[in-house]
């Protein structure tokens, strides 16, 4: 983008990498990866029905048993756009189900706010296609 401030593109490939960050702790079920992208006192919001989950323990162990569900996980996110410490993107996420085989399709938009280059609040907005 023509114009826009060195420090709104430098947020921009920050926050761009914290997603994709996020994406491979989830290919690789890696819940400490995950929790390390968050504050101390972060809050987790899952789906748009869900409870919070706060602080970066719990959001670890939220994502604890991914290795035991999923199987062959990728996730691709698309364009990152920022206002100020917060930012937004969609994402796709594929897997298997292990204990079925079943491939599952997720897509969905994550909101965040940040603090000193983590993720202070994470929003999931999703909808999950099971099947062929």
């Amino acid at each position: 983008m023509t114009g826009a401030p060195a420090d709104w593109k430098q947020r921009r490939e920050a926050f761009a990498s914290l997603i994709d960050e996020f994406g491979k702790g989830w290919e690789q079920g890696s819940s400490e990866r995950i929790a390390e992208l968050f504050t101390e006192q972060a809050t987790f919001v899952p789906d748009p029905f869900g409870s919070p989950v706060v602080g970066r323990v719990a959001i670890g162990d939220y994502w604890g048993d991914i290795p035991l569900e999923q199987s062959e996980v990728s996730f691709r996110s698309g364009e990152t756009y920022v206002a100020g410490p917060w930012f937004a993107t969609e994402f796709r996420c594929t897997f298997r189900r292990r204990r079925t085989g079943e491939p599952v399709d997720v897509r969905g938009a994550l909101f965040c706010e940040t603090e000193d280059g983590r993720i202070s609040e994470m929003r999931m907005y999703w909808d999950r296609r099971a099947g062929a």
